[in-house]
């Protein structure tokens, strides 16, 4: 019903193959846009972040330590559900999985939360991650 109505122009059957192709491919790019989106392929394992040696110059070890000071301090400033937040995707989890956990009515909302947590997180920073 839904070719006739929408795809009534179409005159021959052998015009539905290319149609439906580009219709797959829409899809297909539909779906990985909402996994970039969400972060799905950008994550990276802690486990395979490399360790900086700290040993090698005081000066970036003693930056590193006040940069790590200044994001605790802020991170305790920060409101219950913003840490929250924070903590959940610490642990890995994903935004669908953090939207379950924080009973939120749709994956948006998460989405904003996190991009106004990041951002207060900012500002309590001093306005920049670097010291």
């Amino acid at each position: 019903m839904l070719l006739c109505e929408k795809y009534g122009h179409l005159e021959r059957p052998e015009d539905l193959v290319p149609l439906s192709l580009r219709i797959v491919r829409f899809k297909i790019l539909g779906l990985r846009r909402k996994a970039v989106r969400r972060g799905e392929y950008t994550r990276v394992s802690v486990a395979d972040i490399p360790l900086v040696d700290l040993d090698a110059n005081p000066e970036d070890y003693a930056e590193r330590q006040e940069a790590v000071e200044r994001l605790a301090l802020a991170m305790g400033r920060l409101g219950e559900r913003c840490r929250q937040l924070m903590r959940l995707k610490l642990l890995g989890k994903t935004f669908p999985e953090i939207r379950k956990i924080m009973r939120a009515a749709n994956i948006n909302t998460v989405y904003t939360w996190d991009h106004r947590c990041r951002r207060h997180l900012l500002e309590l920073m001093g306005g920049k991650w670097e010291p």
